[in-house]
């Protein structure tokens, strides 16, 4: 550890550009410009990303040098690489090369090679697939799962699956973007509630419901919010689903397996495992493998969604090494093992708040492995994700118009395999380079 911090050592920061080009703006400019040429806009977005690759302020498209541990290098778009702490990777439990995951997937290639050559629609399954459904389920307490080729694809299959044109979505307006993809695919009633406010989620579906009594209604919230890491009040929604006749349907991505004395997320920490109508989520925060899922009581929903979600329908479906290494990795998340592995991450995860919080720093949201790290304006944000990585810490950026304008903030993932003093060593980083990104800014 030493030596990697010894190689990142901060290095005399660049000045700021005379003109700032690389402090100004946001990608949402280059999403609307008006123009015949289709092409003229990602030309202009280039020309901006490269001012700001330029002035190593760009921190996206990053190259991971060796796996994704609580150390890493990795090397940006300039060809500079930074070694040093790594929080920027989603590898929750620390599962990447358990022993028990990497001989999982040795067996699964030997026994089927390494192609799954077919959708779920077809004879893209393997019997490892039924069984890692089945698995899936008895942790969710859902009795019918159907796996899709990543947790974006299940998200935004779920919903354009099951809604059509006349039916009506009322969704958080924080919620992931293949839920809102997913929504104004399947149709042009969608309804926004403020992020959390069940009471609003509420007068919705009242107004909604009043007005509309012939089609259908889902309610689309997350379980851990991926920016603010905080959850809703998932009982109240259910509830409230039932009472109005809508289906309720939970994103489970950031908190399954990682959080729960068994594993079970925030459905189980609020006493709801087996009582949601329908949950999706993703394998590649916690089960070490790309894939989604999408589980619920009703094997007739599983059924339509196969051959009506397009995702599913018409892309491949998981490879038997994928099928193979969730089933290893949830194994060892419904062991004792795992739950060491997830007292560890906790521990880890309450010394990087507590320490970011002594230092004045505001951190989102409720103990999650997504500590939300508030920067502020984003051009003093792009300026200290510099001069972390050039620190020695290794941690993902988001600016608008993923957030609000001027509430840039680090995303910080925390892993297993972090210790509580390495967080605080985070920590200490993250206040400094905020520190000198401020003299500079000044400056």
């Amino acid at each position: 550890m030493d030596d990697l911090l010894e190689h990142a050592a901060h290095s005399a920061a660049e000045d700021i550009s005379p003109e700032g080009a690389e402090l100004r703006g946001s990608s949402f400019d280059y999403l609307t410009q008006p123009g015949a040429d289709l092409a003229a806009k990602a030309q202009a977005f280039h020309a901006w990303a490269q001012t700001r690759v330029s002035r190593g302020v760009f921190p996206y498209a990053k190259r991971l040098g060796g796996r994704p541990g609580a150390t890493a290098e990795l090397t940006l778009l300039d060809g500079q690489r930074h070694a040093g702490l790594n929080f920027s990777s989603q590898e929750y439990l620390s599962l990447a090369r358990h022993p028990l995951v990497c001989a999982a997937a040795q067996a699964a290639m030997e026994r089927y090679g390494v192609h799954s050559a077919g959708s779920t629609a077809l004879a893209g399954n393997v019997e490892e697939t039924v069984a890692l459904e089945a698995e899936l389920g008895e942790l969710l307490r859902m009795p019918e799962v159907l796996l899709f080729p990543t947790g974006w694809a299940a998200g935004f299959g779920a919903i354009k699956g099951l809604v059509r044109e006349t039916d009506h979505i009322i969704i958080d307006q924080l919620a992931h973007n293949c839920l809102h993809e997913g929504a104004r695919a399947a149709t042009p009633n969608i309804h926004l509630h403020r992020h959390l406010d069940v009471d609003h989620a509420e007068r919705l579906l009242k107004r909604v419901r009043q007005r509309d009594p012939h089609n259908g209604i889902l309610i689309v919230t997350e379980g851990c919010f991926s920016m603010d890491a905080d959850a809703p009040d998932l009982a109240r929604l259910q509830a409230l689903a039932r009472t109005h006749g809508a289906l309720l349907l939970v994103d489970v991505a950031h908190d399954l397996g990682s959080l729960g004395a068994g594993g079970g997320g925030q459905l189980e920490l609020q006493g709801l495992l087996g009582q949601v109508d329908l949950v999706m989520g993703s394998f590649s925060k916690t089960f070490a493998s790309n894939g989604g899922f999408v589980a619920t009581h009703d094997r007739a929903i599983k059924e339509y969604l196969r051959f009506y979600a397009a995702p599913n329908t018409f892309s491949n479906a998981l490879s038997p090494v994928q099928v193979a290494i969730v089933r290893a990795c949830l194994k060892l998340v419904r062991s004792d093992e795992g739950a060491h592995r997830r007292d560890r991450l906790m521990q880890a995860i309450l010394a990087l708040r507590g320490a970011l919080t002594e230092r004045g720093i505001t951190v989102l949201g409720h103990p999650s492995p997504i500590v939300p790290v508030m920067l502020g304006p984003d051009a003093l944000a792009r300026i200290a994700c510099r001069e972390m990585a050039q620190a020695g810490l290794l941690a993902n950026l988001v600016e608008y118009p993923a957030v609000s304008l001027n509430s840039a903030r680090l995303r910080m993932q925390v892993m297993a395999d972090h210790t509580p003093a390495l967080a605080r060593t985070a920590a200490g980083i993250v206040a400094d380079s905020l520190a000198r990104a401020r003299a500079l800014m000044a400056g």
